[in-house]
């Protein structure tokens, strides 16, 4: 018996829709990473991005327990001496509330080539409307 692996003209990706108003960040990040890995498949194979597409609305609105908003940092640096910044998340949900979705998610994939081609199929918007309605996604389930 033979190994099964899947082909590029294999997979069948799909479009999802998730709706972040109210949701937890950690938990969002998770279902989201699963579906963009494509981890739900029964032909997943970890050197084949063979997952699916997912849409993320009202970035703007996800929920955060605890202190979270006051205490957790992200950091970034420019590359130059002295380029090290850091900001609370309070701040960074009122300039760039898909950068928060982003990197919650970005810290979930595994850290090799496929990294880029996985998130490159994250969409994420910060309110209700998105541009990808030709698509027909479908609402992401637990």
């Amino acid at each position: 018996m033979k190994t099964y692996s899947p082909k590029k003209q294999d997979i069948d990706r799909k479009w999802y829709i998730v709706d972040a108003k109210g949701q937890t960040l950690g938990h969002l990040a998770t279902k989201i990473a699963v579906k963009l890995r494509g981890k739900d498949k029964p032909i997943f194979a970890p050197h084949i991005d063979c997952g699916d597409y997912v849409i993320v609305i009202n970035a703007k609105e996800i929920a955060v327990t605890g202190n979270k908003m006051d205490d957790k940092m992200y950091y970034s640096h420019s590359g130059f001496p002295g380029g090290f910044k850091q900001k609370p998340l309070k701040k960074l949900m009122e300039e760039r509330p898909e950068e928060i979705i982003k990197q919650a998610v970005q810290g979930m994939i595994p850290r090799n080539k496929l990294r880029k081609e996985i998130m490159s199929k994250l969409k994420i918007f910060v309110g209700p409307e998105h541009n990808h309605e030709a698509q027909q996604p479908q609402p992401l389930t637990d």
